[in-house]
């Protein structure tokens, strides 16, 4: 018997996170409401990555639209369904009792829910980012989910991986990794270490303990010390394992992850200024969210006093890091001169798309409010001899069509995993103090 398709009915949200998400839905069909193509409209001029989708989106749906779009609806490839556009449909009886407003989101649900009373045989699902949209579609008996192909499906697995604790370890392999100054090959070190990738272990014997790193490219097993890193020192485990994968340059691209106070951007930025003169920039950007649904141009000022806030946390760690040293030394020197030649910047992510990042040190700070494709843009900036550092807090995301299983980071440390230039590190203790971490444990 032949599998009976489906239809999915797209918002404008899931086309603004994917513009490719059209081709991600089997030999099922695909319906774009036209109301969407009216919203995709107000996105298509900007500089942000939904501006580029919006585009990208439209260019693509008028290569294969053809002539019958709206009438055959278009082919959408070998193994794949076909892609229809649906015209505007008026509100049911059931849809005017709820939903009095006459907005876009309800003018996407008013066809959704045509669609599903016309194909009363086939499954018909709504496929929107927005939470309230998936109830008022639930609530006219319209089947509703998230968009997820890019989603992170045992998120529990992906933040366990990086750091891994043996108790009862034999004290004598132990001892042995103290004394080896060049790691000890794992061959001979004669313990499997569940090894995927470069992995950390905190190794508990009877009488001694031990914090080590396997390396996937040299095969070796090796005490990880605690480092200084421009004045910065590890106050845990897992700083030293954090900063060990940021100073190691055989690992060029570093997740660091973690609540609010961990000290993932301290770190990031202590190790990329302690290694300033391997590279030509240093850049730490963050994405701009916007707060309480207001754009940049609510601010008051030019560009930059409008961007100010938004990067004043970035400046607020480098402060930290400077008031390590007097103010007459080298090394608070040597920041001021960074700053004024421009080989460290601090900036919103934005002002790095189109550019070719080669032989620098990059850090993106908040990178749980990147989507995944933007994460994928940022990382296709690198050129030889670039490192990439994102860090962020999964459970703070201030984006409304992202979570803890479908942002970037998230994303980024589930495909990585495993790979020989790739370390993850999730930071559990906080240690910017302990008001911090009282307020980030019980509230």
């Amino acid at each position: 018997m032949a599998k009976l398709k489906k239809i999915f009915v797209l918002d404008t949200n899931v086309i603004l996170h994917d513009f490719n998400s059209i081709y991600n839905f089997e030999e099922n069909d695909v319906v774009i409401p036209i109301t969407v193509l009216e919203e995709l409209d107000k996105f298509k001029k900007g500089n942000d990555q939904i501006n580029f989708h919006a585009r990208e989106f439209t260019r693509e749906l008028d290569r294969i639209s053809g002539d019958n779009l709206f009438k055959d609806g278009a082919k959408l490839g070998k193994g794949l369904g076909t892609l229809y556009i649906e015209t505007g449909k008026e509100f049911s009886p059931t849809m005017k009792a709820s939903f009095h407003e006459n907005i876009p989101d309800h003018r996407i649900l008013a066809i959704a829910e045509h669609i599903f009373k016309q194909y009363k045989r086939k499954k018909v699902i709504l496929v929107t980012k927005d939470i309230n949209l998936r109830m008022k579609a639930k609530s006219l008996g319209v089947l509703a989910e998230d968009y997820k192909n890019d989603q992170v499906q045992d998120l529990d697995d992906v933040m366990s991986l990086g750091i891994t604790t043996l108790d009862n370890f034999d004290d004598e392999k132990i001892s042995s990794l103290y004394k080896s100054h060049e790691g000890i090959p794992e061959e001979e070190f004669g313990v499997d270490l569940l090894k995927s990738g470069h992995e950390y272990f905190i190794l508990k014997g009877n009488s001694s303990s031990v914090l080590a790193h396997y390396d996937p490219v040299e095969k070796l097993v090796s005490r990880v010390e605690k480092p200084n890193a421009y004045g910065i020192y590890p106050r845990n485990a897992e700083q030293t394992f954090s900063m060990h994968a940021l100073l190691d340059p055989k690992i060029s691209l570093v997740a660091l992850t973690g609540k609010a106070g961990t000290g993932k951007t301290l770190l990031a930025l202590a190790s990329a200024l302690a290694q300033h003169d391997m590279y030509d920039q240093v850049f730490l950007a963050r994405p701009i969210v916007a707060l309480a649904n207001k754009d940049l141009g609510y601010l008051p000022g030019d560009a930059k006093e409008k961007i100010g806030p938004y990067m004043q946390p970035l400046f607020d760690n480098l402060s930290v890091i400077k008031h390590k040293f007097n103010l007459h030394s080298k090394e608070y020197l040597k920041i001021d001169e960074l700053l004024k030649e421009e080989k460290l910047q601090i900036t919103p992510l934005a002002y790095i798309r189109g550019r070719s990042l080669s032989n620098t040190y990059f850090i993106v700070d908040e990178a749980q409010n990147l989507t995944p494709h933007e994460i994928k843009t940022v990382i296709t900036r690198a050129g030889e001899g670039t490192k990439m550092i994102f860090t962020g807090d999964i459970e703070q995301i201030d984006s409304p069509y992202l979570d803890k299983k479908s942002n970037g980071l998230a994303y980024l440390s589930d495909r990585m995993k495993g790979q020989d230039i790739f370390a993850h590190v999730n930071l559990l203790k906080g240690e910017r103090s302990h008001l911090a971490e009282l307020a980030s444990n019980l509230l």
